[in-house]
């Protein structure tokens, strides 16, 4: 998803399809919310905040349940992330908790959710 002014790409926003799998190897489906960004000259005019109600509007839409987030501890939460570990959800990387978020899209979205984010591979070249 883009943001644009004046025909012009200012943001964009992109969620994709991940996995978490269970200490008994069960496979949940939920979303990754990375990358977003803002160009510096647009930024903290609220485009960032656009791009993610209506990301996660439309991921809602499309019937996923969650989303997991790697991000500002301050900035996500005002969306209603909180942390993953809440749900006993971790990073398949060493990251503080605070940073690794993830939201329920409908009630119980996570319940009985629990494990570790399986990124696709394409996250690996980065």
């Amino acid at each position: 998803m883009v943001a644009t002014q004046n025909n012009k790409i200012v943001g964009h926003i992109l969620l994709t399809k991940i996995l978490i799998k269970d200490s008994n190897g069960n496979l949940f489906e939920s979303l990754g919310l990375a990358p977003m960004a803002v160009s510096p000259e647009c930024q903290k005019s609220g485009i960032g905040g656009q791009l993610v109600k209506k990301g996660l509007e439309l991921a809602k839409r499309l019937k996923f349940k969650s989303v997991v987030v790697l991000g500002h501890e301050h900035y996500y939460p005002k969306f209603g992330f909180e942390p993953a570990n809440k749900w006993n959800i971790k990073a398949p990387f060493d990251v503080p908790s605070n940073f690794f978020m993830a939201i329920e899209l409908e009630k119980d979205g996570l319940k009985n959710v629990a494990g570790t984010v399986i990124y696709p591979k394409e996250f690996e070249m980065v």
